[in-house]
């Protein structure tokens, strides 16, 4: 049996304190029975505006808050999936990065925002770079596998399509979702769109107010929303089921009946 949290707070400009917010969200899951936790988008640093403030802030992959990341996975004995903005090795910009820190105190995945939020009157790129088309990003943790992707990638079908093509039984989403008109709509109906058009599990882990819409939730291989949180900072634990996988895919084998793959569309942006 595997059970999966969603964890949602507000991160500020604090980084100390929003790790502190990381490891009391994650130990709250672990003490529920978590294996795999998921935290939101910029987990580690947040303000209003995506400006130069996310490029001073940022941090490597051997940084504190990589290095807490795996300190406290290892110390819980659990997987802990949260965003941070990872500097660049010239400087100047940053990626948009989600690590997976694994009970080994390793990463188990590191996954580098492909789809920029450009719209709706934000302007990512404008310090962000895009991460490269790679390899899917998945990990496996008590027998099941994960896929990553981060907040827009949502909007965009094929990412989660690739995730599993590539294996992934579980999609992990973390978010900084910004509220707007209809904007948590979205939100709900589109987590539950990727769940039902790859049967598959999704667990999509937003920021709450200020900057985010909240409403984490975890929706099963059939649309079912098995677990869920409202606009408060919190913790919601489900469980995944490779049988309930493979009873959905059964009953609706959509994904070996399609007649289309997902390539990647080169020099774009």
């Amino acid at each position: 049996m595997v059970h999966v949290a969603v964890a949602q707070f507000a991160p500020t400009d604090d980084k100390p304190a929003n790790l502190a917010h990381v490891t009391r969200l994650a130990g709250e899951a672990a003490d529920r029975g978590a294996d795999v936790v998921v935290l939101p988008e910029y987990s580690m640093f947040t303000v209003p505006k995506v400006d130069d403030r996310f490029v001073a802030s940022a941090e490597h992959l051997d940084g504190p808050f990589a290095t807490g990341l795996r300190e406290l996975a290892a110390n819980r004995g659990i997987t802990v999936v949260a965003g941070m903005n990872e500097a660049l090795p010239e400087g100047g910009r940053i990626w948009n990065t989600l690590v997976a820190a694994g009970p080994d105190g390793e990463f188990s995945a590191l996954y580098r925002k492909l789809h920029l939020y450009d719209a709706f009157g934000f302007r990512e790129s404008d310090v962000i770079r895009a991460g490269e088309i790679t390899e899917p990003a998945t990990f496996k943790a008590a027998g099941l596998t994960f896929g990553l992707q981060t907040c827009y990638d949502l909007r965009f079908p094929e990412v989660t399509r690739r995730l599993v093509d590539a294996g992934a039984q579980v999609v992990l989403l973390p978010a900084e979702w910004v509220p707007g008109p209809l904007k948590e709509y979205h939100w709900t109906t589109l987590v539950k769109a990727r769940a039902i058009e790859n049967t598959v599990y999704v667990a999509a882990a937003g920021q709450i107010a200020p900057m985010g819409s909240g409403s984490s939730l975890i929706v099963d291989p059939m649309g079912v929303v098995t677990a869920s949180l409202g606009e408060a900072p919190g913790v919601a634990v489900a469980e995944v089921s490779a049988d309930r996988l493979a009873q959905v895919r059964t009953t609706n084998p959509a994904l070996e009946l399609r007649r289309f793959t997902v390539v990647p569309r080169e020099n774009v942006g």
